[in-house]
């Protein structure tokens, strides 16, 4: 049986209707056969990468960055792709954690843009932006030798771009909830056979506590794979060869659930590639899930895999940024509950009177939702912004053009009427063109208040954006 015929069998008639005939319509893998293969990587080369394979709906980016790290301060020659970019497109591409040089970027654009126009049949028979870059990012792993390519999913999983793949001994899936739904579907079972599309027979899948819809279509996905699938411990149960416990950049429950994911993904990983040259350490454990076992676990954490998740940079995630003028908090949440986190860790970790809110979300993602959890944070003032750096688009932003401004700006005017008349705040509000407008205005009215704490969230984009002004070396710092 095939992936989509998996996916029919785990849900009730009347879910699978619209989610299989998408599926059935969509043509994406075969896309991706043919790109790879004009490109001179057949099918049977692209079984020469290893790959940790990583979807979900929250912390899959974080979870993704933390195993890179691992498997990298482990000695791993290691690749990472990963999406969106926050300031650069070549920041979806790293090698050995570090984001791929201009040059590099150029030479690989311009390579396998080349063997795709050459031979292509038709008129426009080329690919999209995004497989057009999971094309490339698997022909750089593949050229520069990694000995480990963590792939995070770009949306769902069953037929995403990056699952062309054939051969990945893990697999994770972070936690579940209601995003994308416009492709997805609406109900949480719909969400999780998408996600379950990345597992294949013979894999290792990890995954953390999820709601019991989920965990149910999960469940039956992997057994009918023969595929075993563990749920990853409690951050607090691993213990460490250190003299003191692992410092994580961020100490929320939600980083540290995403943290004990990627250490199974990284472990195990380590483990299959060793699996015949060596015995299970002493310090693993057999996972149980509804009285199955399951994959062996990781519980004694060597120093390496400490150095891994405490030297961990992923930019835009839960980062602190200090100004002369405003201390700022960048979050990229644009969930229900990654923005009910995002909240609370920012009413977690500032004390100031003078809070102020920048605010701005993309796609099919309900505004009044992700607003929701920020009415209590008593903001003085909020800006709903477009997420664009600038008026006037230049080579350093961004993600929007100028053509799309004006829709932009009439989303900022709703998100304003939702703020003010439905979830009936009273802080003082601003709709502003572009984010550098927002924070002159912030630099200007300083007022008794003293310094203010500033929240930037409710998209990627808009945190790309803030990040290329308040931030300007993070090209250069982050990406050499």
């Amino acid at each position: 049986m095939n992936s989509i015929g998996l996916c029919r069998s785990y849900l009730p008639n009347r879910i699978t209707v619209r989610m299989c005939s998408y599926y059935e319509k969509c043509t994406n893998l075969e896309d991706m056969e043919n790109y790879l293969s004009r490109t001179g990587v057949t099918m049977s080369k692209l079984d020469e990468l290893s790959v940790v394979h990583v979807a979900g709906t929250k912390g899959k980016g974080s979870t993704s960055a933390m195993c890179e790290s691992i498997l990298r301060h482990h000695g791993f020659r290691t690749g990472f792709y990963s999406s969106p970019h926050l300031v650069a497109v070549r920041e979806r591409v790293r090698l050995d954690g570090r984001v791929i040089s201009e040059d590099m970027f150029a030479k690989y654009f311009h390579d396998v843009h080349q063997r795709l126009e050459n031979t292509k049949k038709f008129e426009g028979d080329m690919p999209k932006y995004f497989a057009f870059l999971t094309v490339m990012a698997y022909n750089i792993f593949l050229k520069e030798k990694v000995d480990v390519a963590i792939v995070e999913v770009g949306i769902g999983g069953l037929v995403d771009y990056t699952n062309i793949l054939r051969k990945v001994p893990v697999v994770g899936i972070t936690a579940l909830g209601l995003d994308h739904t416009s492709i997805l579907g609406n109900t949480i079972q719909e969400i999780a056979a998408s996600k379950a599309g990345i597992m294949k027979r013979g894999c290792e899948a990890y995954t953390v506590r999820q709601p019991n819809e989920a965990m149910d279509v999960l469940i039956q996905y992997a057994d009918s794979l023969k595929c075993p699938l563990t749920v990853v411990p409690d951050y607090d149960l691993y213990s460490f060869e250190t003299s003191q416990k692992t410092r994580l950049p961020v100490e929320l429950t939600a980083y540290r659930t995403n943290a004990s994911l990627a250490i199974q993904l990284a472990h195990a990983w380590m483990r299959k590639k060793h699996e015949n040259k060596i015995n299970f350490p002493k310090n693993t454990v057999n996972g149980v899930l509804n009285g199955l076992i399951t994959s062996k676990m990781v519980l004694e954490l060597p120093p390496s895999t400490c150095q891994g998740l405490g030297k961990c940079q992923w930019p835009g995630r839960y980062q602190v940024i200090n100004a002369d003028y405003a201390k700022f908090y960048l979050d990229g949440a644009h969930t229900k509950e990654s923005m009910e986190i995002c909240a609370q860790w920012f009413s977690d970790n500032n004390r100031s009177p003078n809070r102020i809110l920048l605010f701005s979300a993309t796609g099919d993602r309900n505004a009044k939702v992700l607003l929701q959890p920020l009415k209590y944070l008593n903001f003085t003032k909020v800006y709903f912004v477009t997420p664009t750096a600038y008026k006037e688009t230049n080579q350093n932003n961004d993600n929007y053009s100028l053509v799309e401004q004006e829709e932009l700006i009439s989303r900022c005017k709703a998100y304003k009427q939702i703020w003010n008349k439905t979830l009936r705040s009273t802080s003082e509000v601003a709709v502003m063109e572009c984010v550098s407008s927002a924070l002159v205005n912030i630099k200007q009215t300083q007022g008794a208040l003293g310094t203010p704490s500033v929240l930037i969230t409710g998209s990627l984009h808009l945190v790309g954006a803030a990040l290329s002004i308040l931030d300007p070396c993070l090209n250069k710092s982050y990406c050499s």
